[in-house]
């Protein structure tokens, strides 16, 4: 009796498999009937069936997926269904979470519709994933040239004002500031002279998620990654504990260009003032 039973279940798992085999090759049959047929939209739609039935062809129709989504996607973009759109590239980047040329893409369509800073975060990991892939590199430096203001640059390379914000930091933290915030860190400059200066705790926070992913990428290349805590976050949503453990003894910012007033740099340091910041006794 338990081996009629085994080989019952037996049968039964190999009939699903049989049943699963057809099912695939009867989709990639359509799918491909589809694009001969240029209906991208029911061609996805068999492409996502057999992805999500035989995962192990992922690699065999990578190429055509691709082809197709991103024909679906011109379709569904020309047609003003922007919602469709931004599903189907959610559901192509779980099936290929890493998948540059994908990346690229959906970065493409993010600039195209004005969302500037989204698309410079799918640019800036599509050139993390392949970093020689020329198009994901080209796009990212187009859309920074977007996000980073000009005076950002003539701000980094003013050696004498850096040299003044160095010196400045340092005699704050020798006179005993051992926690520093950096409000809009940018490339995060001014917390690695707070690290450097020997502060013991150092937070930074950047709103916008270009400027987060570049400072990242410039402290983790002077090795501060573990050093200095970076948030992508406006400084008026910092909270404590939740954030950053306790109040700082230092807050530092370079937003004093025409931002003070039209980026709420003043309501930034109020607040910091307020709720981040030791007060003196």
């Amino acid at each position: 009796m338990p081996n009629s039973n085994a080989k019952l279940h037996s049968n039964h798992r190999g009939g699903r498999e049989a049943s699963r085999r057809e099912l695939v090759s009867r989709s990639l049959q359509s799918a491909q009937h589809c694009l001969e047929n240029q209906d991208f939209g029911t061609a996805y739609a068999h492409y996502l069936l057999v992805l999500n039935l035989a995962p192990e062809l992922k690699t065999t129709v990578k190429e055509t997926f691709q082809f197709t989504l991103f024909k679906w996607a011109e379709e569904l973009d020309s047609l003003a269904r922007i919602q469709d759109l931004f599903n189907c590239y959610e559901q192509a980047l779980e099936l290929y979470p890493n998948d540059e040329v994908i990346c690229n893409s959906m970065g493409e369509h993010l600039f195209r519709m004005g969302f500037r800073d989204e698309a410079a975060g799918y640019f800036h990991k599509a050139v993390k994933l392949n970093p020689d892939f020329a198009d994901a590199r080209e796009n990212f430096y187009r859309v920074a040239n977007w996000l980073v203001e000009r005076w950002h640059f003539i701000m980094l390379n003013d050696a004498k004002r850096n040299l003044t914000y160095l010196r400045a930091i340092e005699n704050a933290v020798r006179s005993g500031s051992r926690s520093v915030l950096d409000i809009g860190t940018g490339t995060g400059i001014l917390s690695m002279f707070a690290k450097k200066a020997g502060a013991s705790f150092v937070y930074a926070c950047e709103l916008s998620k270009t400027m987060y992913e570049l400072a990242r990428d410039v402290v983790a290349a002077n090795n501060m990654e573990r050093e200095i805590k970076l948030l992508h976050l406006k400084s008026l949503d910092i909270e404590i504990p939740k954030h950053i453990p306790e109040r700082v003894s230092l807050v530092v910012t370079e937003t004093v260009d025409a931002g003070l007033f039209g980026e709420g740099i003043v309501e930034s340091l109020i607040h910091a003032w307020e709720h981040l910041l030791l007060q003196p006794k």
